[in-house]
This record gives structure tokens, C-alpha cells and sequence, in this order.
């Protein structure tokens, strides 16, 4: 069984996220290498939308806040929808045949709105009349509940449920399993009010893939970007419970190996890895796809990194500087009319090498 170092498996991961030091530019135009870099991260977190066109923009040399939205928007090689952990994300809209196949047949989440507000067959009926809604149209929520009742019935628009001091209509209860289901995606934001559209406006022909296949090929996309990982590893990743978890990696053709004595698992054959130290530095946003796919945490935090730059454990909360594929510290900013203000705050002595890189 192949034993490998930390530093091994450290660099491996930064040269797949285009975060090596080493990482060439890419042949591409920058929209088109957007949504491949997008992909090769198995998506960028998009809760907070600045947060992820800087965590897919500083990926792609050249790129800027205005490629990031074309390639969304314009060109839509990158669609807005919930991915790994129902959380909002920016996917590469060819793979997402595979992400609708494979969450539509993971466990549902735990923290799960709702789900006893509707019957199976009100579900489906509301499944229905939101894609007839969408089929050529970017809605509101206000709009698409109003197309969703003339479509099922006004117990559909009943505000019963939950909602930050206030109560939403019936029907969101099914809005999670209509974005697993690749019926709804978000569409342009319309002034202040997020809109929703058909993910086959983006990707003429689509069908989600059948759910085995497309769990399969979850797996090795992300064993790809944060491999070694263990099954625990990948049920957190992704939100799943860990049985369910352990039981998709034995039906998958994987590799094991050990990290420094510690098994995990690769794709099957995919064992090379360099002898080359991790390097770069770099200051990833809020919530970048890195810093939460990667473990372990012990590792990627190390010493007191794990005190200032992880929330009881949960990472992602904070801007982090990077240094050779570990967090070694933070980093803030403040907008003054036109200027940036950016402080960074160290958790360990950086050489001047290190402070000229963090300058660049």
C-alpha cells in the first residue's frame, strides 16, 4: 500500500485547486477556464456572492469580478444552485446532469425544513408547476408562488411555514428537492430580489444522470480535488451520514492508501503524487471550497490556527492566508469610497520572502 507525507498530499491538492505557486496559466479564455476551475473544485460556495467570484477569480490567471458573472450569466457555463450541504453554490454547468443525479439520491439532510408540511403527492405536484413556471421565465419567489398556486391549488400558497419571524408559503417546503431534482436554479438577481429560472435554460438537453452513476462520479470528482479522504471525510463534505457514506465508497472502484499511517482513499489508480514541497501563498475568502474539503483539520490548521481561524471546529467562517497549503492566519477588509483596506494578521513569523509574496 502506498504511504504518503502530508507535504505530498498537501501540494497535490493545491496544484489541483490552481493554488500551486507552480500552477501555469491555463491555454483558455478566461470564462472557459472558469468553469473548468469550478468543476476541478467540485464548486465554489456562493452564500455570499462576492465571496465566491473572488474564490473562483483568483484561480484563473487574469480573471476578474465581471468574467466570473458572464460566465454565469452570458455565457452560462457556471450555474447558481445548491450543491454539498444544500448550500448555494457555482457549478460547472456540464456536471450538473451529475450533481441533480446524485443529490436526488443522497439521504435527505437533517436540517431540513418542512418536510412533513407537504404529502408526496403535493410534492410532486409542486415539483410539476415550478417547472412549468420556469420553463422560460426568471421569477421571484412573490411571482413563482403565484404561478405555483394557479398550477395546485391555494393550499399551496398557505404561509405555515417557518421563516425568520415571519411564515412562507407551503410550497418552499419542496424547494430543496426541486434544485436535488434539477427543476429550479437561481436566475439573475432582479434589483435587491433573487430570481429562479429552469437549469435546462442553461444546459439545452438536460436530464439528471441516473443516481448510481452519478454518486460513483461524485466520489472520484471529489477524490480528485481532496483526496486522500476517508468516508467520515466525505459524508461531512457533503452533509451525508457516515454509514450511508462508507457503504458508497466500498461500491466504488477505489485505492487505498495510508498518510503517514493513516488510511484513506484515492480513485482507483490515482497514485501519483509528487515529491515536490507545497508552496504558494495565498488570502482565500470567506468559505473557500479549500479550506472546508480538505482535512485534516489538525493539519490544515495547525497550532494556533485552529483557535483563531476555525468556528468550534467549522471552517470557512474566516478569510484565511494560505501559506505552502496550510492556514497560517487571517485577513480582513475594509471598503473606504474607492480603496480597499486590507489587514492581515499572521499566526506565525512569515520570512521576508513570504512578506514580499503577501504584498504581491
Amino acid at each position: 500500500m502506498t504511504d504518503l507525507s502530508w507535504p505530498q498530499v498537501c501540494a497535490r491538492r493545491l496544484e489541483r485547486h490552481a493554488l500551486s505557486a507552480s500552477t501555469p496559466p491555463g491555454p483558455e479564455p478566461a470564462t472557459a477556464a472558469i468553469a473548468t476551475v469550478a468543476s476541478a473544485m467540485c464548486g465554489a460556495h456562493a452564500q455570499v456572492a462576492s465571496a465566491a467570484e473572488l474564490s473562483v477569480g483568483l484561480r484563473v490567471p487574469g480573471a476578474t469580478r465581471s468574467a466570473v458573472r458572464q460566465a454565469l450569466w452570458t455565457d452560462r457555463s457556471l450555474v447558481k444552485t445548491r450543491g454539498p450541504r444544500g448550500t448555494v453554490h457555482l457549478l460547472a454547468a456540464v456536471d450538473l446532469p451529475m450533481w441533480t443525479g446524485a443529490l436526488s439520491a443522497t439521504p435527505a439532510p437533517p436540517f431540513e425544513q418542512g418536510r412533513d408540511l407537504l404529502t408526496p403527492e403535493q410534492t410532486e405536484q409542486v415539483l410539476a408547476a415550478i417547472g412549468a413556471a420556469l420553463a422560460e421565465a426568471e421569477l421571484t419567489t412573490a411571482e413563482l408562488t403565484e404561478q405555483v398556486v394557479a398550477r395546485t391549488g391555494s393550499w399551496a400558497g398557505e404561509r405555515v411555514m417557518d421563516a425568520f419571524q415571519d411564515k412562507w408559503p407551503r410550497w418552499i417546503a419542496a424547494m430543496a428537492a426541486a434544485t436535488r431534482a434539477g427543476v429550479l436554479c437561481f436566475g439573475p438577481t432582479r434589483g435587491r430580489a433573487a430570481t429562479y429560472t429552469s437549469p435546462a435554460r442553461w444546459l439545452p438537453g438536460f436530464t439528471p444522470m441516473a443516481g448510481p452513476a452519478a454518486l460513483a462520479e461524485l466520489v472520484r470528482r471529489y477524490l480528485y480535488a481532496y483526496g486522500p479522504a476517508t468516508p467520515a471525510q466525505f459524508a461531512r463534505w457533503l452533509s451525508v451520514p457516515t454509514p450511508w457514506a462508507a457503504e458508497l465508497f466500498d461500491s466504488v472502484d477505489l485505492t487505498p492508501v495510508t498518510v503517514e499511517g493513516t488510511r484513506a482513499w484515492v480513485a482507483a489508480g490515482d497514485t501519483d503524487f509528487a515529491e515536490d514541497r507545497p508552496s504558494g501563498l495565498r488570502l482565500l475568502p470567506y468559505f473557500d471550497a479549500y479550506v472546508i474539503g480538505c482535512h485534516p483539520r489538525d493539519r490544515l490548521y495547525p497550532g494556533a490556527a485552529a483557535e483563531r481561524a476555525l468556528a468550534r471546529g467549522q471552517a470557512g467562517n474566516f478569510p484565511v492566508l494560505l501559506v505552502d497549503g496550510t492556514v497560517a492566519g487571517v485577513w480582513h477588509h475594509r471598503r473606504s469610497g474607492r480603496t480597499i483596506h486590507v489587514t492581515v494578521e499572521p499566526l506565525r513569523a512569515l520570512s521576508a520572502g513570504r512578506r514580499r509574496a503577501l504584498a504581491e
